[in-house]
């Protein structure tokens, strides 16, 4: 083993432990490996920046783009509409039947944004109608995962791997190429998961006590001078009176009161902390005497209005329901800070923080709400002029859940050409008239040229994290074959894999692919196993194709963990499922799928 080879490994497990403990972003340990390998010499400036150009960095860049204009034109809104007539179907046949839509729709736009979409319907779905958000808000995403691995365009994994094979010497795969494996795949796994279902934890709504302790948003009320509420015991308040209202802790001269006493009296500048629906909220809000999450921090009074323009402002204001996602810059801030710095004129009032196994009210009653910080999978409440809530659209990694006021109507217009436009982007790249990289690129000028795009607005959207993720692995697999080390590698594979059956070869490297895939990201893994795939069937005078396909599923196929892949990270992060159940199902799943694609490819030899 050469000193390169030594050097190159040293940044590929430095880099996988950063990303299996999350230590830093994945954007920025994507920036740490290129700045490594270029100050090592592992490969030439140009080479370091070589991902930044790569076609299935573009690629994936374009169809980000493309999945933007759907959202924004009404395409996935629309879907969504027709969707939510399938709650009268029964758990059995609805989980099933979302699965298998969530997955075809992934085999063409962007999987992460699709699963968001269904989280959304989801959510609402379980508001209207009671449906059990926790069997299957984990199924979707499973089924996102599947259904993306069905065509060329349906992850940016399968790009990558295809883009490192093409440079590697293998034949380029088509747009159908592997689809046949993939919804087979995709089957097995619904019936997979339909069965296993039952595993699944039981919804928050189906336990009252739990879904009023963990379902309404947590805020702060401050007693204005003004207020009718002094004096009065909390008993003959409407604070007492709503059941929709708990009031958890009140604070009075930097005296805490956890859970205070209906004969307790109220004073001026008392600070409640309450737990209260999104209605309730919004009545606080408009009620005299009393201040929302107003102060600038803890210590300072109240803001009062006195010469009426509060009131005129909180005409122009609205609501908007922000789902925290895995990346986001608001991770990790809290409410006081956020107020402090804040965001597209946005005012977070509320939080509701993910559900999680620990005494979650009890965490919650004894921080001061200022205190609370935000984490993945957490909701926040924002105020917001109601002209100014297009612009939360802008801010990376967050989703917008709700809109408590009334949207502008799309145009239905841009919602059909949005719509063609992602069937001729499919249509050119399925019929080969063009390669995937120039279908995308010309559904991107079609859309701008429409006016179905705002370019400004996506530079701002698109989840560069990605990007920057995918830019600085793929120097990493040209230092790995500048220095040999994938052919290091291969070697010792191959003095291992010599003389086995070809069946046990490809399960060998499919079953690697999987377990690393489920500490590193999906894409990293991908870039990491296919010249190391490739080398292998060279050395065994084996076809190449059954080794990418081995790598481009087994690196999609991120199920028992739940850092793998983006989507799994964020159902986690909601907190309504323990790790256990990545680790039963996700294994179950896996270990079916694992032999059933070893079993599948080996018939490509």
């Amino acid at each position: 083993m050469t000193p390169e080879i030594i050097l190159v490994f040293t940044i590929i497990g430095i880099a996988i432990l950063l990303f299996a403990f999350e230590v830093f972003p994945v954007d920025k340990i994507a920036l740490f490996i290129i700045a490594s390998l270029a100050l090592t010499g592992l490969v030439k400036p140009e080479e370091a920046i070589s991902g930044f150009s790569n076609a299935a960095t573009i690629t994936v860049l374009s169809l980000m783009i493309i999945a933007l204009a759907l959202e924004d034109n009404g395409v996935i809104s629309t879907l969504a509409r027709l969707l939510k007539n399938l709650h009268v179907l029964p758990l059995v046949l609805l989980l099933p039947a979302f699965m298998l839509i969530t997955g075809g729709i992934s085999a063409f736009i962007n999987t992460t944004a699709v699963v968001i979409v269904f989280i959304k319907i989801i959510d609402e779905l379980s508001r209207r109608f009671n449906l059990p958000k926790a069997k299957l808000l984990l199924p979707i995403s499973f089924a996102g995962i599947m259904g993306g691995s069905c065509t060329l365009m349906g992850t940016s994994t399968n790009l990558i791997v295809n883009s490192v094979a093409r440079d590697l010497g293998a034949e380029r795969f088509s747009f159908f190429e592997f689809s046949f494996f993939g919804v087979i795949f995709l089957l097995v796994g619904i019936l997979i998961i339909t069965i296993a279902s039952r595993w699944l934890p039981k919804d928050a709504k189906e336990n009252l006590h739990d879904a009023y302790e963990l379902g309404n948003y947590v805020t702060t009320v401050v007693i204005n001078a003004d207020s009718d509420l002094i004096d009065k015991t909390i008993e003959e308040t409407f604070l007492y009176k709503n059941p929709d209202i708990s009031i958890l802790k009140l604070t009075r001269s930097k005296q805490i009161t956890n859970a205070p006493g209906r004969y307790i009296s109220l004073k001026e500048k008392d600070k409640l902390l309450l737990m209260c629906d999104i209605e309730s909220l919004a009545k606080l809000n408009e009620a005299e005497g009393l201040s929302v999450h107003k102060q600038k921090d803890s210590n300072s009074q109240e803001e009062v209005d006195e010469d009426g323009e509060e009131q005129k402002r909180n005409e122009d204001l609205g609501f908007v329901e922000l789902l925290i996602l895995p990346g986001s810059l608001l991770i990790g801030k809290t409410l006081k800070q956020l107020r402090k710095q804040t965001f597209k004129n946005a005012l977070p009032i509320a939080i509701k923080k993910r559900r999680n196994i620990r005494n979650t009210k009890e965490r919650l009653v004894r921080k001061n709400i200022d205190q609370i910080t935000v984490k993945p999978g957490d909701r926040i409440l924002v105020e917001i002029p109601k002209t100014e809530i297009g612009q939360l659209y802008e801010m990376e990694n967050v989703a917008i859940l709700r809109e408590h006021e009334t949207k502008p109507p799309v145009n239905k217009y841009k919602r059909a050409m949005s719509f063609g436009i992602l069937v001729l982007v499919i249509a050119l790249a399925a019929s080969g008239v063009l390669t995937i990289l120039i279908s995308a690129l010309t559904g991107v000028c079609l859309l701008l040229l429409t006016k179905c795009l705002d370019l400004n607005d996506v530079y701002h959207r698109v989840n560069w994290q990605v990007i920057f993720l995918l830019a600085g692995m793929i120097p990493l697999g040209i230092a790995m074959n500048n220095t040999g080390a994938d052919k290091w590698i291969s070697d010792h594979l191959l003095d291992i894999l010599s003389g086995q059956s070809d069946l046990f070869v490809i399960g060998f490297i499919f079953l690697i692919t999987m377990l690393m895939s489920s500490v590193v990201s999906n894409n990293a893994t991908a870039i990491i196993m296919t010249p190391i795939a490739i080398a292998v069937a060279i050395g065994l005078d084996l076809s190449m194709k059954p080794f990418i396909l081995a790598v481009l599923f087994g690196a999609n196929f991120s199920f028992f963990t739940p850092m793998g892949y983006q989507t799994n990270t964020l159902i986690y992060a909601m907190g309504y499922y323990k790790f256990k159940h990545f680790v039963i199902i996700g294994g179950i799943l896996s270990l079916v799928l694992w032999v059933l694609g070893t079993f599948m490819l080996s018939t490509l030899f």
